[in-house]
């Protein structure tokens, strides 16, 4: 049995990498991420004032 030649190698490895990009394009743009929950950090009492440290609860 006689080994490949190197285009050949080549030109499989380029297609290999050419059809796994264009499956994970695919697929994500298929099924977009859906955006994350809104997180309890994220509520409308930490764009207003915020904790700092050393600051009382009662004071906020």
């Amino acid at each position: 049995m006689s080994p490949l030649p190197d285009r050949v190698v080549i030109l499989g490895l380029l297609i290999t990498l050419g059809v796994c990009f264009a499956l994970v394009f695919w697929s994500v743009k298929l099924n977009p991420r859906p955006e994350p929950q809104l997180q309890w950090r994220e509520g409308p009492s930490a764009q207003v004032g915020g904790w700092q440290p050393g600051a009382s609860p009662a004071l906020l």
